[in-house]
């Protein structure tokens, strides 16, 4: 059985979840697992696909970074697979797909994700680089604290009656963020 996993970082990446969703399927799928969270968080979905997988399956997925964070975590996700006996499969790799089911096929799979890390790495340094630049030149500030925004309507709707959790879950927030705003607002 092919079993797909799709992933993308953010829900406003919702077209390049239904193309790899796609793209999964066309190739046949059977069953896909999709998620939208980041790399360095709980992938509760991925998780599920690799409980689900049994022998003589493969895994698929549209690229590698959709998978891994690092070559550790790529290593540790197939040596995973092959304890149970299934492949794994990368659609889009220049051109080529990838099968860790052959030797070329894990050799690749060792050096692109050490490429990958090493292009991830690059990009954060030049990240905090530009940030730091921005910062000296007083134009970035970092993003304000979505509770701290909301301040107004949590205070408005405690004052109504709504307890904080409740609170928490109509504005989409943590329910600690709700009391650190009420705690302020009571000091």
């Amino acid at each position: 059985m092919l079993v797909g996993y799709a992933r993308t970082s953010t829900v406003e990446q919702e077209a390049g979840l239904e193309a790899q969703e796609r793209d999964l399927r066309a190739v046949g799928c059977e069953k896909v697992f999709a998620e939208r969270v980041s790399s360095v968080a709980r992938r509760a979905r991925m998780e599920a696909a690799l409980e689900f997988v049994r022998e003589g399956d493969a895994l698929v997925v549209t690229k590698l970074d959709r998978l891994a964070r690092s070559v550790a975590d790529l290593l540790a996700i197939e040596a995973r697979l092959k304890t149970k006996g299934v492949g794994l499969r990368v659609l889009s790799m220049g051109g080529s797909e990838l099968d860790t089911s052959t030797p070329t096929g894990k050799l690749m799979l060792t050096m692109l994700g050490a490429i990958a890390e090493f292009e991830r790495g690059l990009m954060l340094e030049r990240q905090r680089e530009g940030i730091q630049k921005a910062k000296e030149a007083g134009k970035y500030r970092g993003r304000a604290p979505t509770a701290r925004r909301k301040a107004e309507e949590i205070q408005r709707l405690r004052a109504d009656g709504v307890k904080p959790t409740e609170i928490a879950v109509r504005l989409g927030i943590g329910r600690a963020s709700v009391y650190r705003v009420l705690q302020k607002s009571v000091v």
